[in-house]
């Protein structure tokens, strides 16, 4: 049967369009366990999206007659580093590249330009070099569920912008994210500190790969995903 949903405009990466990871995450609450999706085109904002089953078990996300994205069971195994201290995040943060000059400041997960408590204020940066990047995160109450727990499409943002950050290291260069894999093992508590690390995967061509996780302040991985950017052509 077919559903719908919508993006709503909070939930921006460029201002007119969502959040890659949040649109992910909206697509995959139609899978049960590990998803992977792929966004075709931006996610339009503040329109309704029909959600209609797809091959394999999967669904497809559509504007109209246009395909948004395609979300499938995907399990997958990832080789996690350990994660960095609460200490060693905090201090990470100080060196995000982007609190001035981000191309969307607003940017739902790690734009600096939003309100206090309405962006998930992820602000990655190298925790000794560029092989390892962290931050600090303390989920606002108003992204957790009946349970206090943190909404699965807040996870999927929140494992999305590292990523990225993470493959391109000290140069960024413009990139759209092609395709999130991702799994929480655990639910995620609303009411404590949380680290955001990532770290880089490699590149074939104009695909590059990174790794992102979700700890508490103990190291405990609670989530982690694997990513795909395409580089645009210059």
């Amino acid at each position: 049967m077919a559903s719908s949903v919508t993006i709503s405009s909070r939930f921006n990466g460029p201002p007119d369009s969502g959040n890659g990871g949040y649109s992910c995450g909206v697509l995959a609450a139609h899978i049960d366990g590990p998803a992977r999706v792929r966004l075709h085109v931006p996610p339009p904002l503040d329109r309704a999206l029909e959600v209609r089953p797809g091959a394999g078990g999967g669904v497809e996300m559509f504007d109209g007659q246009n395909l948004v994205g395609t979300a499938a069971p995907s399990p997958f195994d990832l080789e996690i580093p350990a994660a960095p201290t609460i200490e060693q995040a905090k201090d990470a943060m100080t060196r995000y590249p982007f609190y001035q000059g981000h191309v969307f400041p607003t940017c739902f997960v790690c734009g600096p330009g939003r309100p206090a408590h309405d962006g998930l204020g992820i602000f990655p940066g190298p925790v000794k070099d560029w092989d390892l990047l962290a931050s600090s995160w303390q989920p606002d109450g108003g992204l957790l569920d009946d349970g206090g727990a943190v909404r699965p499409e807040i996870v999927w943002s929140a494992l999305d912008c590292p990523g990225y950050f993470a493959c391109m290291g000290p140069q960024p260069r413009p990139a759209v994210l092609g395709e999130l894999q991702l799994k929480i093992l655990e639910k995620v508590p609303g009411n404590e500190p949380l680290v955001v690390f990532a770290w880089p995967l490699g590149q074939e061509g104009r695909k590059l790969f990174g790794g992102t996780a979700l700890a508490t302040a103990d190291g405990k991985v609670l989530a982690c995903a694997r990513s795909i950017w395409i580089l645009l052509k210059s």
